[in-house]
């Protein structure tokens, strides 16, 4: 009688990952395998806080930096992320890591561990189950040039209101977020509708205070 190999289970994690310094609140639930890599949970937030993947990033704790191959040989000591899965780093739940993105923006992210779910084995992962909020600009100029731009794109009657809307492309809903248009994106589905046009070219970004350009990164996170 032929011998049938064992299904293997893995656990489950739902995390909550926050944006930090932004209001209205922009944040994301996802459950994502325990043996998934910190690479892999990157890609996942890109997509479901709707990031364009054109700069930088890192994760960190209290006493461990870990990042993609162009960060470490920056940073002595950091760890390699495609080496490291989420269960070596969420022991317990309310464990925080905290993932930046675009270091010169300072686009913070507190991604805490809220508990192990019972897997669905019809379900693929990573699966984002909730959020709020839509995704900043990118290179808006970091948590205070989000704050600029709010002001002058949501006042009709604010000085910048038409440089803001020519600079992004168009309007812009901060409240805005697509559950089911994420899942998608990510598991290889339709595009959905973006939270900010694809084609706006940064180089005509007004050089207004807090939304000055700075140099891009030199590598692309992978």
């Amino acid at each position: 009688m032929k011998r049938t190999k064992p299904i293997r289970i893995v656990s489950v994690f739902q995390l909550k990952a926050k944006l930090g310094r932004v209001s209205p609140p922009v944040w994301r639930r996802v459950q994502i395998r325990s043996d998934a890599t910190l690479e892999a949970l990157h890609e996942c937030l890109q997509v479901a806080f709707g990031w364009a993947g054109s700069h930088l990033h890192s994760f960190s704790t209290e006493t461990t930096v870990y990042g993609p191959g162009t960060l470490l040989d920056q940073i002595g000591g950091a760890r390699d992320e495609r080496k490291v899965v989420l269960s070596d780093v969420f022991h317990r739940s309310g464990v925080t890591l905290h993932y930046e993105y675009d270091p010169g923006d300072g686009w913070v992210h507190h991604v805490v561990f809220e508990r192990v779910v019972p897997p669905e084995l019809i379900r693929p992962y990573p699966w984002v189950v909730g959020g709020r909020g839509a995704c900043p600009p990118e290179d808006v100029g970091g948590p205070w040039g989000y704050v600029r731009f709010l002001e002058a794109i949501l006042d009709t009657h604010h000085p910048k209101h038409r440089e803001m809307r020519k600079w992004y492309g168009g309007s812009y809903e901060p409240g805005r977020f697509d559950v089911s248009a994420v899942n998608r994106v990510l598991h290889g589905g339709d595009m959905p509708a973006p939270e900010r046009p694809t084609t706006r070219s940064t180089r005509h970004a007004p050089a207004s205070p807090g939304l000055r350009r700075k140099p891009r990164a030199t590598g692309r996170a992978r």
